[in-house]
């Protein structure tokens, strides 16, 4: 999610690169203010879709639009603040038969790379650990802006999308459609500067 000027990583999406780091402004996630967001959205059968959403979570980002070699971020989301809006669904993704969020309490994800595809715009590469699981994985971001705030502060803000093949985590999904096998996920937040 870094741009030329971008979210030269997001999650950017979601530890931090140490090199050049000093360079970099911090940024603290605005989850207070709402303005962060980690959805997801799943085929329900092959027929329509399922979105959610997890409420809890937290990070940083580092950005610096001079160097995006500086950039950096991280994420731990709460799994059992999965929602649906369909309680019993809800523990039921959340039960051993898919998340196991007992067990496995939080997702993370690290960057450990970005590349800029341009002006506004890239790769943001890092680490997701979901269900006891870590995989390497590409998000592709953008910076959507950067700026002062009419309270004093400094934002920037940025989104990202990828794919999970949730067997690549160890959830099993054998016994569902194929289209079902797969989970897009969608991040958008803004931060304040440190």
């Amino acid at each position: 999610m870094f741009k030329k000027t971008a979210f030269a990583s997001a999650i950017a999406a979601l530890a931090l690169v140490p090199l050049s780091q000093a360079q970099a402004a911090d940024y603290q996630l605005d989850t207070e203010g709402q303005h962060a967001f980690v959805q997801f959205k799943i085929s329900h059968l092959g027929f329509s879709y399922l979105l959610g959403s997890f409420e809890k979570f937290d990070g940083q980002f580092s950005y610096d639009s001079e160097d995006l070699d500086a950039s950096s971020a991280e994420i731990e989301v709460q799994v059992d603040s999965l929602n649906s809006n369909h309680a019993e669904r809800d523990r039921h993704i959340l039960s051993g038969d898919f998340l196991n969020a007992s067990e496995f309490p939080t997702a993370t994800f690290t960057s450990t790379g970005f590349e800029s595809t341009g002006e506004d715009e890239g790769v943001l590469t890092g680490d997701l650990t979901l269900h006891g699981e870590t995989q390497e994985i590409e998000m592709p971001v953008t910076l959507l802006g950067e700026g002062d705030d009419p309270w004093g502060n400094s934002r920037a803000g940025f989104e990202g999308t990828t794919t999970l093949l949730l067997s690549d985590y160890g959830i099993d999904m054998s016994d569902f459609p194929e289209a079902m096998h797969e989970v897009e996920l969608y991040v958008t937040f803004e931060g304040i500067r440190q």
